[in-house]
């Protein structure tokens, strides 16, 4: 079960996430390509990140094996174009495309963040969290390199644009994420030296 950290730090990370996610929610950012992905970024991804930051336990959904294939397809499938142009046309699918990026971002930071199975170091989270950046990293490629605009509202500049702000947005989540798990690794590494000369 989720609870909320002791502690002003991560209380104020949990607030700071709340406020990001709702004001991204109702921030009119869907006119050009770019700042809609601001939106789709601050939704799914850093909002999310924070909140769980703020939070301690686990939930059994953001199970890793649950959790980042259930990411991607959410990412994917939103970007697809019919859909993605369906819901800018329709405010309540817009609201649940909004929904699904928060959902998604948060059972995979939960997977990635919070306590989960014990074969889940922090050593096997690097190459988890690589591989989420990779599925990053290879929609942002698409929008940057393409010659034509998936989309009616957007033009291949803005399109373009959009890719650089999700490639930029998305490395420095995952260095940020990576350097974490590095001081875990080797935290985890001292524990065990410490609990063997203990014996």
């Amino acid at each position: 079960m989720l609870h909320v950290r002791s502690g002003y730090p991560s209380r104020a990370s949990l607030v700071l996430g709340a406020v990001l996610v709702l004001g991204a929610d109702v921030a009119p950012l869907a006119g050009r390509f770019s700042t809609h992905m601001v939106q789709h970024l601050l939704l799914g991804d850093l909002g999310p990140l924070l909140i769980v930051l703020g939070l301690a336990g686990s939930v059994r959904l953001a199970h890793p094996f649950v959790a980042l294939p259930l990411w991607t397809a959410t990412i994917v499938a939103w970007h697809l174009t019919p859909l993605y142009d369906a819901a800018l046309d329709h405010v309540w699918l817009h609201q649940v495309e909004h929904l699904c990026f928060f959902a998604a971002g948060l059972l995979l930071w939960t997977s990635i963040l919070l306590d989960g199975p014990a074969w889940f170091t922090a050593a096997r989270r690097l190459p988890y969290v690589l591989a989420m950046w990779l599925v990053s990293l290879s929609l942002s490629q698409v929008f940057i390199w393409s010659d034509h605009s998936y989309y009616s509202r957007y033009s291949v500049a803005d399109q373009r644009t959009g890719g650089g702000v999700m490639l930029i947005e998305g490395s420095f989540v995952m260095l940020g994420v990576v350097v974490w798990l590095l001081l875990r690794v080797l935290a985890e590494s001292e524990a065990r030296q410490r609990a063997l000369e203990g014996r």
